[in-house]
């Protein structure tokens, strides 16, 4: 049928998706874009922003418990969790909603359904099984995969949510009680978002990871100044352990953990596994077209392209870094290349990774560590909270900005920063980086004042021996 033609079908309507078919659209192709849940995907329903709502519902009730330190006073202060969520999700309405409405102001036809593939020229066909009832083949030029990925488990530790006792992500961020005590396996950036924010509203919170320190993938001095705020809040860390047993009993769950050869165990209200993510790359049609799979991902080339002509991937699905922006690059990169705009192939090493706990930790390109490794001279600066006038006067003295130059060139590596509000000022790093600033240019930039900002001024000066306010 004519009207099932398209020049671009997109599989999944998440940030990569939505943005990907909103971009095809805007160079004039003809567009479908199909979604089996909810338009926004696990980022806006399930993700990104129902928890940051849920974390800022935190962040306002902790702050009312420290008001004296700000000469005011408040007396009686609570909290009802089945409004907090209730404010979460209708926040999660509003933005799927706005992709709704994004869809007809592109004229994007969307599919309310679950697409699998099948051989086709000069692309695959789209073959979907309708939420209405019925089947619909889409036939394009280009096919676009952006199925995303979901919480990954380990059934032999039993780390294997059951809705019930152990959570994920999408149970924790629903609770229908607050538990008193909480155990979180894995501390990436979803598990200590989780602890930070059961932990402000009162649980007992222990947080266990299997690598030496929490955050690892962050800079081994944030993650250290990180860990230390954390337990100054009363969260209990264990790193460097295994857990080799959760065991949902009638009403509460234990932890059985190994801890440097000695096993320890913990019984906790609830217990959310946070350790990792899987593609969502199954049941989709992908082996018998011969699609390259490592790991549950599907492999590109850096824009978008599979090894099946006609077939291309973003997002999740195509593996680390999982974040939504890094989704939402790779759908407009991989639809310019798609229409013949010749884009740069995504540099992961520029796109910033953001943790909404208290405190915040923001980061973008190298850490000082993997810059040594890599062979690189550098200088690194540092400046810390404490002295900045912002900071101090938002009663917030508590943090660290550091960078990583080249020493030879100049070239800023990395910047790493822990302290309130540090996911707000990471992307000031990420456009130097991406109009190859200098630490000359940096320096002679002028920050205003009084503002947090000044910290990254400032740690650009320290590497380079000129630091003023320290």
């Amino acid at each position: 049928m004519a009207g099932d033609s398209f020049d671009v079908v997109v599989i999944g309507a998440g940030p990569g998706g939505y943005v990907a078919a909103i971009r095809a659209s805007q160079l004039g192709l003809k567009t479908a874009i199909v979604e089996r849940e909810h338009l926004g995907g696990i980022c806006l329903n399930w993700g990104c922003i129902p928890t940051k709502a849920l974390l800022r519902s935190a962040d306002v009730y902790e702050s009312i418990q420290h008001a004296q330190a700000y000469g005011l006073s408040v007396t009686g202060a609570s909290f009802d969790l089945s409004k907090i969520v209730d404010r979460s999700r209708k926040v999660a309405k509003q933005l799927s909603g706005g992709v709704g409405y994004l869809m007809k102001k592109h004229k994007i036809h969307v599919v309310d359904g679950a697409a699998t593939l099948s051989k086709g020229s000069p692309a695959p066909l789209v073959n979907v099984a309708l939420k209405a009832g019925g089947t619909r083949t889409l036939t394009a030029q280009h096919v676009i995969l952006a199925t995303g990925a979901r919480a990954r488990t380990i059934p032999a530790a039993g780390l294997v949510p059951d809705g019930r006792l152990v959570w994920t992500y999408k149970e924790a961020l629903v609770p229908d009680t607050m538990p008193g005590r909480l155990v979180v396996v894995g501390s990436g950036a979803i598990g200590i978002e989780f602890a930070s924010f059961f932990r402000a509203l009162g649980s007992d919170v222990t947080v266990i990871e299997a690598l030496d320190r929490i955050l690892p993938v962050e800079d081994a001095e944030i993650s250290a100044h990180a860990a230390k705020q954390f337990t100054k809040r009363g969260i209990r860390l264990i790193t460097g352990a295994q857990v080799k047993a959760l065991t949902p009993g009638a009403s509460t769950v234990t932890a059985t953990v190994e801890v440097g050869g000695k096993t320890e165990t913990i019984e906790a209200d609830r217990a959310i596994v946070a350790v990792g993510i899987t593609g969502n790359s199954e049941n989709l049609g992908l082996e018998a077209l011969g699609v390259a799979i490592e790991r549950s991902h599907v492999v590109t080339d850096g824009l978008g392209r599979t090894n099946v002509p006609g077939l291309y991937a973003i997002g999740d699905i195509t593996g680390p870094p999982w974040l939504a922006h890094k989704a939402s690059h790779e759908g407009v990169a991989c639809v310019e290349a798609i229409a013949g705009l010749h884009p740069h192939k995504l540099d992961t090493n520029r796109i910033p990774g953001c943790t909404y706990s208290n405190p915040q930790v923001a980061s973008i390109g190298l850490t000082e560590e993997k810059a040594r490794a890599a062979g690189r001279e550098i200088k690194v600066g540092r400046f810390p909270f404490n002295g900045n006038g912002k900071a101090i006067a938002l009663g917030e003295p508590e943090g660290l900005v550091k960078t990583v130059f080249d020493a030879r060139t100049g070239e800023l590596l990395g910047a790493h920063m822990v302290g309130t509000e540090v996911t707000e000022l990471i992307q000031g790093y990420g456009i130097a980086m991406t109009l190859e600033t200098t630490e000359k240019e940096l320096m002679e930039t002028i920050f205003p004042h009084p503002t947090l900002s000044e910290m990254m001024h400032e740690a650009v000066l320290d590497a380079y021996g000129r630091v003023i306010h320290i």
